[in-house]
């Protein structure tokens, strides 16, 4: 017995902890010879599984004392909190689906339950083999070791009968006590495994140790299988239990993600039921997609946010980085965590490689450690460092997509409470400059700040993720431009949403949820510049100085001295951008406004000219792409040459200076880490400006949290100061009015600055008091600029309020409701009757007599889906006439007592205004409710009127009281009553006038004629590669291809034989004496390999970059040319939004990301086939395993890329309507707050973004299950080529170092190159959508044969003979053989009801419809001469001209070919200046700014300038479309003498007319019907035909008798 307790020799050797006396199971004991010494029983490893055991007893003792009700009670009553219930404890009683749930169920399922049970087994396993152990041998010794070693065996059996107990708890307790069980007893075996991996596995993998507990035999293994099962296994793959966030509130179905197992959360196993679903279906819809997380949920996450960021919940200021910090507190500590388990693991390769390479250079001589722990490492360090850095991603895309989601509706929560109010012009509108405003319709990306770089993870340019940067701001800054405003454009910065000014309080508020929250995006991985890069740098010069000494100093101080060049480079870079980008700006501004305007270009045959125009902007802007570039490629040049550099001076000195010998380990494995300092300085460069683009975004949106003015009602300091001047009485009884106050845009100005151009200072004065008459209709008149608007925002509170009395008050009961129509129409991107309901309950008869009485119906019969048609974003697809009466129906159709309505009858023309008056004011549903309404057509509404309220221009009360009160006490208003009057008699008078309930009037085309657009499913086309391949490759397409792919083969074969000579040079040390080893002239071949390379690259990516220029340059011309050469009817029925964002986005995805990502492409193909064959020359047999990772790597990146495609167009389709609700919201704050509807916008915005976040959650965790396979591929075959060259092989050091370098490599680059392929597949999007419009239908292009005689045309004669017209090529006929002659000079009318023909006309003349027949212009055939010289020579002025942004002399002369006296004459001749007095302030000059489409002017003031242009163009035909009651009296009389004196003699003017009046005087009239010709002669002549049509016409409208003695003067006169 007593040989037994002698020790075996290889103990005495082992480690220090093991050299005292052990416990064997068996009985056995083991003694160690030494002399006499205390025991020590901390030193025994079997003592520590104890020490866990009382660790656990004493934590879980305090866990289950805190969750006692009266500690618990007593926590409460100290923090003055609720009293906490245990998590999931409401589920225990009844489940989700409302029945009482089994035991099991209430652990987590079956599952659950079973792996809990496999552990309590394994544990009362366990503990029988101890107490057996102790019964059968625990009796035979007594002396004090043998007594020490018993309690450790004690101590075992106590731990195992610690572990069973919590084990049987985990699986008959309730959930709670069962969680917390689980955690310790996995806590305490883990210990216990951890101590015998080390006592009894460890050893197995070394040459001097052996298993401690050998003795034990077969026992040992099934003890450790049972401890692995139970401490390891089950952890690892059991499920964890569902636990609710809110218990109250558990998800009816439960996402994978919740419930995963650790191992299924760090390999994303749990994701491979979705990604084989998409793989199987062509598209996966949203439906599909995992249901969303409750934590993920936006109400849970603003519970969780807000008491940490909403400035009424925050008691002191503090920046909202603080309050995120906060927030996600254990995500960054987790974080912080993994990035340095990624270090560490990024180390495993180095250090294996340094290790096999070592124990091949020495035979393995002094080995402790067996080579496959190093090949094993080169496997599982990888994969360890890959679940790292992908579970550091995982939490960084959740953080980053719920940052989205509470920052959004944070803004959003506090912009409710904002004050709209004018902001000046020279706010800064954006961190980063933007051209347009963005929808999801027309974004048209400006590129971030770090080019094609800057949209980061989640976004790769297609046109579904268009609002990476939204800026309404631009419009801003015409904020102060002048021009005489129409009637419509009263007061426009005192409302939301409306006009330039608070247009620019509303871009910034839209700009920091896109382009601020994209910043916040990029910027989020702060960890890697503070934690990550120093923490590689730190242990990168640990490990090169354990392996070259000191030299790796030397390496240190090169960085440190080279740092600063790439630095300087990046710094030109940036300005470059900048550059870039306002050259791009310019010319998307140009795209964007020619796009808008494309119907006049081709009206007026400018195609020709605008392509030139736009061309030079395209080559300014490609000038700087190219600067941008090469700049780049230096950038790259540097931050490659640099670790090189590094590198060599750190070989030269360690073998020259101190004279020491390089082996291949020592190469290869410095090698490696030299790769990740060139990796760090990737990162510090590349983060550092995305870090700062953040900051200022941060401080941006903590700006707007904290500074912005707030309306009265949430500002303490405000509310304060009113109290102290007067008790605030801001309601008295039922009393609608204000006394004695004054009111102010901004609480900035005390109510002391005088109404003046500044709307910003303007202040409303009620000295006395105003009060509103209930029930009764109240109208609020008064001149532009008194003050209209702001009085019925001082009732809603919008104002910032000035008591002036100890009486003042404001007061507007809000009991029974407050319904307001703002002046500038606001409606939403939902459907026309979501629009008109907002959220009330339907109620068909009431909803039916509201379409009626607000003149809907007929427009509701013009789309195809009638009221289930979406209005679009900010109503694109509703006239402002619609948008008008769908706010007042809106306004309507509410319950409110009080209706609020804000000019709403400015937008719309004469007749159905006077509907609207007649059947909607005087209607049933307005009866007894109480209106306010301001207005300018005091004729139109005097008849409604109960009490009239009339400001004066100084923003005072001149009178209020009955209309006949008002008007005697007010000339002027009474002077524009009767021009009003006026213009309503002209309006009577329209020939083809449709009654707004005219339901058979025929449907507008555009309803039905905008097609869906297109989604590309899957691949991108080969067409549209070729497309951009062959515009690359130009005329010498192979020549071009062979110096880009020539040159990069070249370089990598550099780089690889780069790689070897390093080796080659190590292994000289091998074979010849230090001494014989030449140094400088291994050094030589390297640099000239290195030069070489360098070399090769830049030729390569010049060519390259070369091509990609024209490749851009002739796309853009290609598609340039095809959208203007493109037909009437194709236009039509294409919305403008989707034209520029082709011409804007989709370019600026070929200019950028397409080009840097098929650059790539190629490049990591290259790199990874050339690495693939150096592996293969070395280790020929590795041909098989090679090629299958790299089909298991294709297969895996096929499957990701499938489910990505389909789950990113999800994820942009609903990021859309977030930013949609959103924006819409910002420019509809006045009428939210107005009706009170904040609350249901909210909601309305937690389920827009939930459903966001439920697919881009999905999105992101996608790219991690492909990135985690894929790097385990490429660990696999590094490791398993390590073995095949260590046990395989007989390679020498220098040659296995080579071929691990390059497997490392080869396996690095698949991940890469699938993701990159990915982004190439994903930006192809934008080709296929350009190759779309290239091909589209086209009008003839000009041709030399169609060039007219130069002195074509002298005069204006036409000739009309059989034409005949259609819209489509098989479509019907509009005209039917019309023939006609007129003569030059000639003036004609053309006439008849609607539907005739004479638009269609028009369009035939001009060649902009298919035609057939002959039209000689001055006789020549229109049909045989090029389009643009025959548009260009005839002018037409539609209804409603359009006009460019910019000034008014650009106007008149786009191209810049008058000067300023022939403008100045065009000006006077149209009329301009007998319109406007010298004095007038807004006066218009060829200097003014003229808004896009010339919304800052009348509609009278447009025809006058497009008059003036046609004056300019001086063309002998001039065809007239004429506006009616859009013109007010006095223009429309300058228009008609302009046209009948200031015109040449010899120019034909047509006028399609809507009044008679407008053509009695003219030389023929041409009347039409139903495309044929009725009737075509003198206006005197047609009259005395009795049954002709002009005479019917004439005779039933109301100024016969005038007509007949315009037609009697007009035949006398000839």
């Amino acid at each position: 017995m007593a040989a037994a307790w002698h020790v075996p020799t290889w103990l005495q050797h082992s480690q220090v902890v093991l050299d005292r006396t052990v416990f064997l199971p068996q009985g056995q004991y083991l003694s160690v010879n030494t002399v006499e010494e205390p025991y020590e029983l901390w030193k025994n490893t079997l003592a520590y599984p104890a020490t866990a055991t009382v660790l656990s007893a004493f934590v879980l003792s305090l866990q289950l004392l805190s969750r006692a009700s009266p500690i618990q009670r007593l926590y409460a009553k100290v923090t003055k909190s609720d009293v906490q219930k245990e998590t999931g404890e409401d589920l225990e009683a009844v489940g989700t689906d409302g029945q009482r749930p089994s035991h099991i169920q209430r652990l987590g399922g079956p599952v659950i339950f079973a792996f809990k049970a496999v552990r309590l087994l394994s544990t009362l396993a366990l503990l029988a083999l101890s107490i057996a152990s102790i019964a059968v041998n625990g009796t035979d010794v007594d002396d004090d070791d043998s007594y020490n070693a018993r309690w450790v065996a004690f101590a075992i059996t106590g731990t195992y009968a610690y572990a069973s107990l919590l084990a049987f708890i985990s699986v008959i307790s309730r959930p709670s006590l069962s969680n917390l069980a689980s955690k310790h007893v996995a806590l305490v075996l883990l210990a216990t495994w951890a101590v015998y991996f080390y006592r009894d596995l460890w050893p197995l993998a070394t040459f001097t140790l052996q298993p401690v507990d050998a003795a034990e035999g077969a026992f040992l293994w099934v003890k450790l299988s049972l401890l692995t099962l139970a401490a390891v296994l089950v952890p690892l793959f059991c499920p964890r239990p569902y636990v609710p966030v809110d218990p109250k509130d558990p998800m009816p179905e439960v996402n994978p993600e919740q419930t995963a197992s650790l191992f299924s959360m760090s390999v994303y196993t749990f994701l491979d039921g979705i990604i084989f679903k998409a793989y199987r279906m062509p598209h996966l819809p949203f439906d599909e997609l995992p249901p969303l997380a409750d934590y993920d949920y936006a109400k849970n996450l603003v519970k969780r946010s807000f008491p940490y960021l909403d400035p009424f919940q925050v008691y002191k200021h503090r920046h909202i980085f603080f309050g995120l910090l906060q927030v996600f507190r254990r995500e960054y500590l987790l974080l912080s965590v993994l990035l340095l388990i990624r270090v560490a693991a990024t180390f495993a390769s180095p250090l294996g490689i340094y290790r096999l390479l070592d124990y091949l250079e020495t035979d393995g001589e002094n080995a402790t450690v067996r080579p496959w722990v190093w090949i094993s490492w080169l496997f599982l360090g990888p994969v360890l460092g890959a679940v790292a850095i992908q579970y550091y991603v995982f939490n960084t895309t959740q953080m980053l997509v719920q940052t989205e989601a509470i920052i959004t509706q944070l803004v959003f929560d506090h912009a409710l409470r904002i004050r709209m109010k004018s902001d000046s012009p020279e706010s800064p509108s954006a961190s980063r400059v933007t051209t347009a405003v963005h929808t999801p319709d027309n974004a048209s990306i400006a590129e971030g700040t770090n080019g094609e770089h800057a949209s980061g993870s989640g976004s790769n340019g297609s046109e579904d993720e268009t609002l990476q940067a939204s800026s309404t701001s631009v419009a801003s800054s015409k904020a102060d431009k002048k021009g005489k405003a129409s009637k419509k454009d009263d007061e426009k910065p005192a409302t939301a949403g409306s006009g330039p000014s608070s247009g620019n309080l509303i871009g910034r508020i839209n700009n920091l949820v896109t382009t601020d929250l994209s910043n916040l995006v990029d910027g989020r991985d702060f960890l890697f510049i503070i934690l990550y890069a120093p923490a590689q740098i730190i242990v990168s010069i640990i490990f090169l100085y354990e392996i070259l000494g000191w030299s790796a100093f030397v390496g240190l101080v090169t960085i440190i001295l080279l740092f600063p060049i790439p630095g300087y480079i990046a710094s030109l870079i940036q300005n470059v951008q900048t550059e870039k980008m306002k050259k791009t700006d310019a010319r998307v501004q140009d795209v964007t406004e020619t796009m808008n305007v494309i119907r006049m270009i081709k009206l007026f045959g400018w195609e020709p000219k605008v392509t030139e125009q736009l061309t030079k902007k395209r080559e300014d802007e490609l000038k700087y792409i190219k600067k941008y570039k090469i700049l780049e490629l230096i950038n790259g040049n540097i931050n490659y040459v640099i670790p090189v550099v590094t590198m060599v001076a750190t070989f030269v000195t360690y073998t020259i200076i101190m004279g020491k010998e390089l082996t291949a380990s020592r190469v290869f494995s410095s090698m490696s880490v030299f790769d990740v300092l060139r990796e760090q300085l990737h990162v510090i460069s590349g983060l550092l400006p995305s870090m700062i683009q953040a900051k200022v975004s941060l401080d941006r949106v903590s700006e707007f949290l904290n500074e912005t003015e707030l309306l009265d009602e949430f500002n303490e300091k405000d509310a304060a100061a009113a109290e102290m001047v007067v008790p605030p009485r801001t309601t008295e009884r039922d009393v609608i009015g204000i006394r004695a106050a004054a009111f102010t845009w901004s609480n900035q100005n005390d109510g002391t600055m005088t109404p003046g151009p500044n709307r910003r200072n303007f202040t409303l004065r009620i000295e006395d008091d105003v009060i509103f008459k209930r029930g009764k209709f109240n109208l609020i008149v008064g001149p532009t600029g008194s003050g209209k608007t702001s009085l019925l925002m001082a009732l809603l509170g919008e104002l910032h309020y000035i008591p002036t009395g100890p009486d003042s008050f404001v007061s507007l009961p809000r009991s029974g409701g407050v319904a307001y129509a703002a002046q500038e129409s606001w409606v939403q991107n939902e459907t026309i009757r979501d629009n008109i309901l907002f959220g009330a309950p339907y109620d068909e008869e009431r909803y039916n007599k509201v379409i009626y009485q607000c003149a809907l119906k007929r427009d509701l019969t013009l789309f195809e889906a009638g009221d289930k048609t979406e209005v679009g974003e900010k109503g694109l697809t509703l006239s402002g006439g619609q948008k008008a009466r769908i706010t007042l129906a809106r306004a309507v159709y509410s319950n409110a007592e009080i209706l609020l309505l804000d000019d709403v009858l400015a937008a719309l023309d004469v007749h159905t205004a006077r509907w609207i008056v007649d059947k909607c004011f005087k209607g049933d549903l307005l009866r007894g409710r109480t209106v306010l309404l301001v207005t300018h057509n005091v004729a139109m509404a005097s008849p409604i009127a109960d009490h009239v309220v009339s400001l004066g221009t100084d923003g005072r009360i001149a009178s209020q009281g009955t209309l006949s009160k008002v008007l005697a006490k007010d000339e002027k208003l009474l002077a524009e009553l009767s021009e009003e009057e006026k213009e309503l008699k002209k309006a009577d008078a329209e020939v083809d006038h449709v009654d707004p309930d005219d339901e058979a009037a025929p449907k507008k085309a555009d309803g039905k004629l905008v097609v869906a657009e297109e989604i590309a499913e899957g691949r991108v086309s080969w067409p549209a590669l070729r497309l951009y391949l062959s515009s690359m490759g130009g005329t010498h397409a192979f020549i071009f291809w062979l110096s880009v792919v020539g040159f990069l083969v070249i370089c990598e074969l550099t780089a690889i034989l780069q790689t070897y000579w390093l080796g080659y040079w190590a292994q000289q040390y091998e074979d010849r004496d230090q001494a014989d080893v030449n140094v400088f002239f291994y050094l030589s071949v390297y640099n000239v390999l290195l030069t070489l390379g360098v070399v090769a690259y830049c030729v390569s990516f010049l060519v390259h970059l070369y091509g990609s220029l024209r490749a851009s340059r002739s796309i853009h011309t290609t598609l340039l040319q095809s959208v203007l050469h493109s037909t009437l009817r194709w236009l039509d029925k294409t919305p403008t939004s989707r034209i520029i964002t082709r011409c804007t986005q989709d370019i600026q995805c070929v200019d950028g990301p397409l080009a840097t990502k098929l650059g790539w492409v190629i490049e990591l193909t290259v790199s990874m086939l050339m690495k693939f064959l150096a592996v293969v020359s070395f280790s020929p047999i590795f041909t098989v395993p090679g090629a299958i990772v790299a089909a298991l790597g294709g297969w895996c990146g096929q499957i990701y890329m499938k489910a990505q495609l389909s789950v990113k167009r999800e994820m942009s389709n609903a990021r859309a309507p977030v930013l949609g609700h959103f924006g819409a919201a910002i420019a509809g704050l006045t009428s939210i707050r107005a009706y009170g509807a904040q609350s249901q916008f909210r909601q309305e915005s937690y389920r827009r973004i939930d459903k966001y976040v439920r697919a881009a959650r999905t999105f992101y965790n996608l790219n991690r299950w492909v990135s985690v396979r894929i790097e385990s591929l490429g660990a696999l075959f590094a490791a398993c080529l390590a073995a095949y060259l260590v046990y395989g092989s007989h390679a020498r050091a220098a040659s296995t170092g080579f071929s691990l370098n390059m497997a490392v490599g080869f396996a690095g680059i698949i991940l890469w190159w699938i993701r990159i392929l990915n982004e190439f597949e994903v930006n192809g999007n934008s080709l296929e959508r350009i190759q779309q419009y290239v091909t589209i239908e086209q009008e003839p292009l000009p041709t030399t044969d169609g060039m007219p005689p130069a002195y074509w045309p002298a005069s204006g004669s036409l000739r009309v003979e059989k034409l005949s017209a259609r819209y489509t090529a098989d479509g019907p006929r509009v005209l039917h053989e019309i023939s006609f002659d007129v003569k030059a000079g000639e003036r004609v009318g053309i006439v008849g009801r609607t539907g005739s023909g004479k638009s269609s006309l028009t369009l035939a003349l001009l060649r902009l419809i298919f035609t057939e027949g002959k039209v000689y212009y001055d006789g020549i055939a229109t049909d045989s001469i090029n389009l643009d010289a025959l548009r260009s020579n005839i002018t037409i002025i539609p209804q409603v001209p359009e006009l460019l942004s910019g000034t008014l002399r650009q106007n008149l002369d786009p191209f810049s070919q008058y000067d300023d006296a022939v403008l100045n004459d065009a000006l006077r001749a149209a009329g301009l200046f007998s319109l406007q007095n010298e004095t007038d302030e807004g006066r218009i000059t060829l200097d003014s700014q003229i808004s896009s489409g010339g919304s800052n002017l009348s509609v009278g003031q447009r025809q006058i300038l497009a008059l003036a242009r046609a004056i300019v163009r001086q063309s002998k035909l001039l065809i007239l479309d004429e506006a009616t009651s859009a013109i007010d009296y006095e223009t429309d009389t300058i228009i008609q003498t302009s046209l009948r004196q200031e015109l040449g003699k010899d120019v034909t003017i047509l006028t399609i007319a809507h009044r008679l009046q407008t053509i009695m005087d003219a030389d023929k009239i041409l009347v039409l019907d139903a495309g044929h010709i009725a009737e075509f002669g003198a206006p005197h002549e047609l009259l005395k035909n009795e049954k002709g049509m002009l005479r019917s016409l004439v005779d039933e409208s109301g100024d016969r008798d005038a007509l007949y003695a315009m037609a009697k003067a007009a035949a006398t006169s000839h």
